[in-house]
């Protein structure tokens, strides 16, 4: 294995930050964040042991309803006027069988938690201009109130907005 540091940059073309919350108990609203960027440091080119580090312009937030939108961006939710971006920073990454688990430091709203995903390592290739890409997909659940994000109502017993949020992250990264 080499020990030669390598960086690779999200390739923010084709990489997807996306979340989705159960609605009223029926059904999942997602949405996603358009604007963003981060790094991945690997030693050589495995990911194992890793430093990964990334950030969020909250203010990018889309969920197809300018409405929605905004209150997501309002006080009641991340208050994207105070705090204008969400970070995360890794604290390792680990091999497990053939997956993933890179556990780090996730920031909203200037709370951090500890959270862990679950990863899975899509490969490497070259390019279409001679690139070196490789690609991670990588899922995990938090407690949207345990951010800060405390906004709710309830209809006939009934969360508005599920506490859970689901966090799905499809990145591409280019060898730098």
């Amino acid at each position: 294995m080499s020990t030669e540091l390598t960086t690779w940059n999200v390739d923010t073309a084709h990489t997807n930050v996306q979340f989705k919350v159960k609605h009223m108990g029926f059904f999942d609203v997602t949405g996603s964040f358009v604007t963003f960027g981060g790094t991945l440091e690997t030693k050589g080119e495995v990911l194992d042991g890793g430093k990964l580090s990334a950030e969020v312009d909250v203010n990018s937030i889309s969920t197809n309803n300018e409405q929605r939108d905004g209150h997501l961006k309002s006080d009641d939710f991340f208050n994207a006027e105070a705090f204008p971006a969400m970070s995360f920073n890794s604290t390792s990454i680990t091999k497990n069988g053939t997956n993933y688990t890179i556990d780090g430091e996730l920031t909203i709203r200037n709370t951090t938690k500890k959270v862990s995903f679950d990863a899975v390592h899509a490969g490497k290739l070259i390019g279409m201009y001679g690139e070196l890409r490789t690609g991670v997909m990588a899922t995990t659940k938090i407690n949207r109130k345990e951010f800060g994000l405390h906004w709710g109502a309830i209809v006939e017993g009934v969360n508005v907005v599920s506490d859970e949020v689901e966090i799905i992250l499809n990145v591409q990264l280019v060898k730098a």
